[in-house]
């Protein structure tokens, strides 16, 4: 068979390399499965995905569900959780599904979040195309900008969690103190490049949190009042904190495409009973099982983080802000991962011309991305309150709005299916999006107002 040769740019975690790719000289898309045509420098197993699947699935944002339900009830909150986090992984799935549609279209390995939505909208409905030129662009900055916020807000938690313990038995600091102490040990494991060494690190965070949780499920079903005493809905009012908190919590979608496209076998992933949905099971029943039983517990005293809630000076407690600690320090890789991938593999590698360089440059500018994080925490403590006005934005425009308009733009030349059905629900998931991003914003900037009038 005649066939044509076409080099194609790959971005694997750590350089940016060419491989080549067979092309059919009839220009067939049915005959090309871009999975057998990816070059992926160190790819992780399906245990090593599933362990980082969950790690940056679970992060700081399940110790706010107990305080998320006591602006739902118990009912509306159990009901809206399931929901958010079913309408999350179907967008996910969605979104995976086109990116692999278009490899097939383009016949290329892989092509990122932000290729695909250029891509995306270059085939759409022609009133969509002006905006292609922007995609890539609009997508990377908002994914890079998002996780290195996250980022930001990490040092904040992981320095706080070791105020507490030193406060309590040492002496009494600053926190600005505690942010300084930690920036060697986030240098540290903010220079491992790829995420197959991080995976054993993911593996022994899910033990931690699975420990932790432990031991504040011990504390909360200690003596729990009755249920009467709480509220199963409320003012509906209260929604959009509710909305904004969950969606922050479960949506984690760089994170998860980018451990997608270092798998050894990414067919695996979205497979019914692949990795994504197992995963994203385990996250739900755990983000329901803790809202529902901490508001029982604490109602409406359940504040931002449970393990506030928790006795402060007994040792069970302390263990448990040493876990989260840890845990949280091994998120700071996997979120910043996304930053420094985006950043370093797609715009600043190229203009490194020495390949021997290329490892010293790429630790340089880890280096000052951690060293801009703590910047930012010691710069404003209060970081999050901002970090949930950019979510609440961030969020539901590249989990819910894109994911739904890249379908749109996809099935375009193909038909959206029987009664438009695609169609109908991709407008609805627009439509769901906008509404809780507008609505999310108003109540950050309100948070905001109330945390520094």
């Amino acid at each position: 068979m005649n066939t044509d040769i076409k080099t194609v740019a790959v971005y694997p975690p750590t350089a940016l390399e060419l491989t080549t790719v067979t092309k059919p000289a009839n220009g067939s898309n049915d005959d090309y499965d871009p999975h057998q045509h990816r070059n992926v420098r160190n790819p992780t197993t399906n245990w090593q995905t599933f362990a980082h699947f969950l790690k940056a699935s679970v992060g700081t944002g399940v110790l706010a569900m107990p305080s998320a339900f006591a602006h739902a009830g118990y009912v509306n909150g159990t009901i809206l959780t399931l929901i958010i986090g079913l309408l999350a992984l179907y967008c996910l799935h969605i979104l995976i599904s086109c990116m692999y549609i278009l490899c097939k279209r383009q016949k290329v390995p892989y092509v990122s979040f932000s290729e695909a939505m250029n891509l995306g909208l270059k085939q759409g409905p022609p009133w969509l195309r002006c905006l292609a030129p922007v995609a890539i662009p609009f997508v990377d900055g908002f994914l890079a900008f998002y996780h290195f916020g996250i980022c930001c807000v990490y040092v904040v938690f992981i320095a706080e969690s070791i105020k507490q313990l030193v406060d309590e038995y040492l002496v009494v600091w600053d926190v600005r103190i505690h942010m300084c102490i930690i920036i060697v040990p986030l240098l540290l494991i903010y220079s491992i490049k790829n995420l197959k060494l991080l995976a054993p690190f993911s593996s022994a965070a899910n033990l931690l949190l699975l420990v932790g949780f432990g031991i504040i499920l011990y504390y909360i079903f200690e003596d729990l009042p009755p249920l009467s005493e709480r509220n199963a809905f409320v003012a509906f009012t209260e929604l959009p904190t509710f909305f904004g908190t969950v969606l922050f919590a479960l949506e984690a979608v760089g994170v998860i495409l980018a451990i997608e496209e270092n798998m050894a076998t990414p067919r695996a992933f979205v497979r019914p009973c692949g990795i994504m949905n197992a995963g994203m099971s385990i996250v739900l029943s755990l983000y329901i099982l803790l809202g529902f039983f901490g508001y029982w517990k604490y109602g409406e005293e359940a504040k931002g983080s449970i393990t506030l809630n928790i006795p402060q000076s007994e040792i069970p407690a302390q263990v448990v802000k040493i876990f989260f600690a840890i845990t949280t320090w091994i998120s700071y890789a996997l979120q910043g991962y996304v930053t420094a991938h985006i950043l370093w593999d797609k715009y600043l590698v190229k203009h490194i011309k020495d390949p021997k360089k290329h490892t010293m440059f790429e630790l340089l500018f880890r280096a000052i991305i951690v060293m801009l994080t703590f910047a930012c925490a010691i710069a404003i403590p209060d970081l999050s309150v901002f970090l949930s006005l950019v979510g609440s934005f961030c969020l539901s425009i590249l989990g819910l709005i894109f994911p739904a308009l890249l379908q749109i733009c996809v099935q375009y030349t193909e038909g959206y299916g029987p009664l438009r059905i695609k169609l109908i629900i991709n407008i609805l998931l627009l439509c769901f999006g906008v509404f809780g991003g507008v609505v999310g914003t108003y109540v950050s900037i309100l948070d905001i107002i109330e945390v520094y009038s």
